[in-house]
This record gives structure tokens, sequence and C-alpha cells, in this order.
């Protein structure tokens, strides 16, 4: 069964985090991420929705999802966003 990366950020340095969405996508490619959404324009139809950015990730499994968020090589690209986003993440499976 899929399972999804769900982010939403709001983006405090965008220089840096610019260099998290290079450094980022070769990684998600390795684990055989796919982008689904990477920001975009929407519409808040109804209830709080405080973030600027949204990301959907679909991974072939929950297990690899997981994978990917605690890979070694993600480590200190993820501190990047850490570092200058403000954000929530969820991993579901679908």
């Amino acid at each position: 069964m899929s399972a999804y990366v769900i982010v939403q950020i709001n983006i405090r340095n965008k220089e840096p985090y610019k260099e998290y969405i290079k450094l980022a996508k070769p990684i998600v490619e390795k684990y055989k991420g796919e982008y689904i959404v990477r920001g975009g324009k929407f519409l808040k139809m109804y209830g709080r929705w405080d973030y600027e950015r949204t990301v959907i990730v679909k991974f072939s499994s929950y297990k690899v999802a997981i994978e990917w968020y605690n890979s070694e090589e993600y480590f200190p690209v993820k501190k990047i966003r850490e570092e200058n986003s403000d954000c929530n993440v969820i991993i579901i499976k679908g």
C-alpha cells in the first residue's frame, strides 16, 4: 500500500530553503518518491489553513516513506528545512 508524506510549510528564510529543495529532490527520487504536490496556487475553502506551501510526496509503502525520512542522507538536509521554516509533517498510509 502506498504512503504519502504531507508537509505544510511557512518558509522563514528563502535562500537557505532553496538549497533544501535542491538537495531533497534527489534523495526523494533515490527512495522512488514521487512529488504529487509541490507548492502551487490554492484556494482555502473552509477552516484554517495557516501555511503558504503544501508538499505531498508519494512512496511505494509506509515503510519506505519512514526509511526515507529517517535516512542518513536526508538527516542534514532535513535540518536545513527545520532551521529555515515552520512546518507540520505527517506520513500517512494511502
